[in-house]
């Protein structure tokens, strides 16, 4: 008798997330796999069950301008998974909307075997750490990714697994070259909402950078599916145009940078892994930046700081985000002895991505598997 196929509702609402849920996939043949991803995870087998870009915003005010979108796609995603009757919903950062609809769906009490998975743990050590109790109602395990993140669910009763940082796993393949290819990278974010305040940014930071005398270097933008467009359009009407390479370049391209200026998000920690000297900016709306000072736990952003407890990458963030404290803060990154240090930084960081040298995708993979069959 032949055995049924296992059924996965797989949910990533991000690009960080749709690449991890790529890999997941990957690692799991032979399962059927049903859900919302983007490029990667479409690559992979996924029809998509709407845009990935529908859930990509941030923010307290983004989120309200986007409310009506949002409950929608709730509502579609409950349905959807009750109708598939899934062994598994494993949802993949995007907390908001991953708690959203797998409570809705725990409330309905329709699915009774169906278990539900969460993969990268709430900052709750940041800001708002009862968040770590609601998780643990509502899912059956989570997948951390350090193992100091663990205490804080496991005392609620949350199996809880650190399976190490993705983005460590591939990346020592793109060796970094020694900064003579004078290009800056520039990372807006994946999100409209944050690509949309920073973009503005950066183009008077390129202007003023080649008024000070870098207009032999090359400015180059990596680009994400659900801001492509926008940033094509964006960027018709900039003095000095940058390049723009498509995301599966995006490696080669860091590799090949004397000085990445990025959103802050997953794409500093990818810089911090591969040892690419960095300014991490951001711009948000004046009242987000209001009440993230008033519940934020931690004085970084970026996450090679919070690891080190120390300023390793220079943050410049909501109003500090424009272009003249970039062009001085990017001008201090060309001295050899600042480059020196922060280089040293990145080096004693590297134990602390992936302790356990394993492929997260692929022990996410196993446990999974293993508790299904």
């Amino acid at each position: 008798m032949k055995t049924a196929k296992k059924k996965i509702f797989i949910i990533a609402g991000e690009v960080s997330g749709d690449v991890l849920g790529a890999k997941i996939m990957h690692e799991m043949p032979g399962v059927e796999f049903v859900g919302i991803g983007g490029q990667h995870m479409q690559e992979c087998g996924l029809d998509s069950l709407f845009p990935m870009s529908d859930l990509a915003v941030m923010g307290i005010t983004e989120v309200v301008a986007r409310a009506g979108t949002l409950f929608s796609r709730i509502k579609q995603t409950v349905n959807a998974i009750i109708s598939e009757k899934p062994d598994v919903v494993l949802t993949i950062d995007s907390p908001g909307f991953a708690k959203a609809v797998v409570g809705k769906v725990r409330k309905s009490q329709k699915l009774k075997h169906t278990k539900f998975y969460h993969v990268v743990a709430p900052q709750v050590w940041a800001w708002r750490p009862g968040r770590a109790k609601k998780y643990a109602k509502i899912f059956d395990k989570l997948y951390a990714f350090f193992d100091f993140e663990i205490p804080y669910f496991t005392k609620y009763g949350l199996d809880t697994v650190a399976v190490g940082h993705p983005i460590s796993d591939g990346l020592d393949k793109y060796k970094p070259q020694d900064a003579k290819g004078k290009i800056i990278t520039l990372v807006p974010g994946s999100r409209m909402s944050e690509v949309k305040k920073l973009l503005p940014v950066f183009n008077k930071t390129v202007d003023m950078l080649v008024n000070c005398g870098y207009r032999d270097y090359k400015f180059v933008i990596p680009t994400v599916e659900t801001t492509e467009k926008y940033v094509c359009e964006h960027i018709k009407t900039w003095k000095t145009k940058p390049e723009l390479v498509g995301s599966d370049e995006r490696y080669q391209l860091y590799a090949n940078t004397y000085i990445a200026i990025v959103a802050s998000g997953t794409v500093s920690a990818e810089l911090a892994i591969m040892h690419i000297p960095t300014l991490v900016v951001y711009k948000m709306n004046p009242l987000t930046v209001l009440l993230a000072r008033m519940i934020l736990r931690v004085k970084w952003a970026s996450l090679v700081n919070i690891l080190m407890n120390k300023a390793v990458f220079p943050e410049l963030l909501g109003r500090d985000a424009n272009a003249p404290a970039i062009t001085d803060a990017f001008q201090q990154l060309t001295l050899p002895h600042v480059r020196k240090s922060m280089l040293q930084e990145l080096n004693l960081a590297d134990k602390k991505w992936n302790p356990c040298k394993q492929k997260p995708a692929a022990v996410i993979a196993k446990d999974i598997l293993s508790s299904i069959n």
